[in-house]
C-alpha cells in the first residue's frame, strides 16, 4: 500500500496527483478546532506575572505569529509553518496541576485564543501514579487530513506529515529556549494515542472531522540526559478512560470530498508502538565554516526569531549569500545532541540534493549534503556514475556532483515554480526509502516526512537568522527529480523541496500581532 500511495500521488510532467482541481471556497475548512462546552484556561501572560512554562512553549511553537489582511480578508499565520496556511496539525496537552493549569487532565490547545480547552479531568492520585516526574507533561500531535485534501487532494497525506514534522521541531526549540527538552516517545501506539486524547470518543465528534493520531512528545526538565522520563503508559490510559470528559468538537466544513486513498494509507501506516530504537539521533561532528558556534545561524534561535518566521512567496532572483553563511545553514541541519534533533529517536534518513545558484565563493551547480555517513556509499552507488563527488569544504559532508547553471532545472523539477531558481539555492530532500520501511515497518513512512519537516523548520530559522527567507515547496515532479540524480526504483525518494533567498514583500498586505494582548498600548 505504501508504494501504491506514494507512486499514485507523484506529480509528473504530463499529470498532477489527483485533486479537485479548484478551490471550493464554500467548503473551506475552519482553521481552528474547538470543543463546545469544554472549560477554557487562558495561557496569555497576566499583568506583572511571568508567563507559565506551558504557555511560553506553546506560544513560541504552535501559536499564531501574525494575522495578515488584504481588502477585507484576514487570515492567521502560525509559528510552525502550517502547510499552505491550512493548519492541519492539532495539539493536545496531557499534564498534572502545573503553573497555569488547575488540575490534571487532557487539554486541547486552541491556537486562536492561546488557551487550553479542558477535555478530560484526571484524578490527581492516578496522575501521580502514572507520571512520577512532577514537572513532566506530554504533547500529542495529530492531523486533520481534510484541511489539506480540501486544496491538495490525494497528495494531502504527505503534506500533513510534513507539517507535523515542522511542529515537532518547533516544540523542541521552544522547549529548549524555556530550559526544557522535548523527547518523542515511540512506544505509544496510535490506538493508545487515540484513547489518551479522546480521538476514539465517537459521541464527542458526531459528524465533525476526526483527527488522525500522530505522535507523543514528553516535555521534561532539566535538559541534558538522553534517557526517557519514567511514566506508566497503561496507567495513564486507564486514568483518562476513568476521567470526566467534556466538550463537543466543532464542524470545520459543511460538506466534504472523500479521498479513499488517504484513509487507506492512514490505516496502512498506523503505528503499533515500538521500544526506543538503538538508532538515537547520532551526533555527526561538523565545523561551521565561516561562522563560529555562537553565530546567529548556528545557535538556538531567540523567541523573537521564532515569531518572525514567514514563508516567502517570491524571491528577488538577484541577491547572493556568502559561502560562510551558506555552509553554516547546511551545518545547522546536521544531526547533533541538541534541539531539534534530540527530539527524534531514529538516525538521519534524509539527505539534501542542492541546486546552488548564487553563493559567493562557491561554483553554481548540483551538490549533495550527506547527513549520515552510513548513507554515503549507497547514495554514491545509486546516483549517476558520472557525478564528480568532489568535497566542497572541509568539515562538512557536502559534495559537488556537477558544475553549471541549474536555475532553470531547479524551476522545472519544482513544478515550474520560479521561486526554486530565484533564491540563493534550492534543494530536494532525498529519503532512504525502502531500507527504512524494511527496518522500521510501514508506519515509518510518516516518520520520513516528519524528518523532512524537522529539517525544513531548521532551514526556515537559519534563513531568518541570515536576514533571508525560506519556503517549503511541496509541489515537485517526483520521478524527474530522481532522473536528474540518476536514482531508480524506491531505494531513495525525494519527499520535500525547499528554497532560500531574499523575499519580495507584498506591500499590499497589512500585518497584525498574533494576539490582541501583544499589541503595545498607545
Amino acid at each position: 500500500m505504501i508504494h501504491r500511495y506514494h507512486d499514485e500521488t507523484k506529480h509528473a510532467f504530463d499529470r498532477f496527483a489527483r485533486s479537485l482541481g479548484y478551490l471550493d471556497w464554500a467548503t473551506q475548512p475552519n482553521p481552528f478546532r474547538s470543543f463546545h462546552g469544554a472549560p477554557e484556561h487562558g495561557l496569555f501572560p497576566r499583568p506583572g506575572a511571568p508567563p507559565s512554562p506551558i504557555g511560553d512553549i506553546l506560544r513560541h511553537s504552535l501559536g499564531l505569529s501574525a494575522w495578515k489582511a488584504f481588502r477585507g480578508s484576514r487570515w492567521p499565520l502560525r509559528v510552525n509553518p502550517s502547510s499552505g496556511n491550512l493548519h492541519p496539525t492539532e495539539a493536545y496537552v496531557v499534564c498534572g496541576a502545573i503553573p497555569g493549569i488547575p488540575a490534571p487532565g487532557v487539554y486541547h490547545y486552541a491556537a486562536d485564543r492561546h488557551a487550553l480547552d479542558q477535555r478530560c479531568r484526571i484524578d490527581a492520585r492516578q496522575w501521580r501514579g502514572a507520571v512520577p516526574e512532577p514537572d513532566a507533561w506530554l504533547v500529542v500531535l495529530t492531523s486533520i487530513h481534510w484541511r489539506e485534501s480540501w486544496k491538495y487532494g490525494e497528495r494531502a497525506f504527505r503534506y500533513c506529515q510534513h507539517d507535523l514534522g515542522h511542529a515537532v521541531a518547533a516544540l523542541s526549540m521552544a522547549a529548549a529556549i524555556a530550559g526544557r527538552r522535548a523527547v518523542m516517545l515511540p512506544d505509544w501506539s496510535h490506538d493508545e494515542i487515540a484513547a489518551l486524547v479522546g480521538l476514539d470518543r465517537d459521541a464527542d465528534y458526531a459528524d465533525a472531522e476526526r483527527d488522525d493520531p500522530g505522535c507523543v512528545l514528553a516535555i521534561i526538565a532539566p535538559p541534558g540526559t538522553g534517557e526517557l522520563p519514567p511514566y506508566d503508559r497503561p496507567a495513564l490510559v486507564a486514568a483518562v478512560r476513568a476521567g470526566a470528559w467534556t466538550g463537543q468538537a466543532n464542524h470545520l466544513s459543511d460538506s466534504h470530498v472523500s479521498w479513499p486513498i488517504i484513509d487507506n494509507v492512514a490505516r496502512a501506516t498506523r503505528d503499533a508502538g515500538r521500544a526506543a530504537s538503538s538508532f538515537v539521533a547520532s551526533e555527526v561532528g561538523t565545523n561551521r565554516p565561516g561562522e563560529g558556534l555562537d553565530g546567529p545561524i548556528a545557535r538556538l534561535p531567540e523567541r523573537a526569531l521564532l515569531l518572525q518566521r514567514r514563508s516567502a512567496v517570491a524571491l528577488d532572483g538577484r541577491s547572493s549569500i556568502d559561502a560562510g553563511h551558506f555552509f553554516a545553514m547546511l551545518a545547522s541541519v546536521m544531526p547533533a545532541s541538541a534541539p531539534p534533533w534530540e527530539a527524534l529517536w531514529w538516525d538521519p534518513r534524509v539527505h539534501l540534493a542542492l541546486f546552488v545558484h548564487r553563493v559567493d565563493g562557491l561554483e553554481p551547480g548540483l551538490y549533495v549534503l550527506v547527513r549520515n555517513p552510513r548513507a554515503a556509499d549507497p547514495l554514491r552507488a545509486a546516483m549517476c556514475p558520472d557525478f564528480a563527488w568532489q568535497p566542497a569544504v572541509p568539515g562538512l559532508p557536502l559534495f559537488q556532483l556537477a558544475r553549471g547553471d541549474c536555475r532553470r532545472l531547479a524551476e522545472r523539477v519544482s513544478c515550474d515554480q520560479e521561486i526554486a531558481g530565484d533564491g540563493f539555492f534550492s534543494l530536494g530532500m532525498i529519503a532512504e526509502f525502502d531500507a527504512s520501511l524494511q527496518q522500521f515497518g510501514a508506519s515509518f513512512y510518516r516518520h520520513l516526512f516528519w524528518e523532512t519537516g524537522v529539517v525544513g523548520q531548521r532551514l526556515y530559522l537559519a534563513a531568518e537568522a541570515a536576514a533571508a527567507r525560506g519556503t517549503g515547496i511541496g509541489c515537485f515532479y517526483d520521478d524527474p527529480v530522481h532522473q536528474v540524480l540518476g536514482l531508480r526504483g524506491h531505494a531513495f525518494q525525494s519527499l520535500y523541496h525547499f528554497t532560500i533567498g531574499i523575499p519580495i514583500e507584498d506591500t499590499r498586505l497589512t500585518t497584525e500581532p498574533g494576539y490582541k494582548w501583544e499589541v503595545a498600548p498607545t
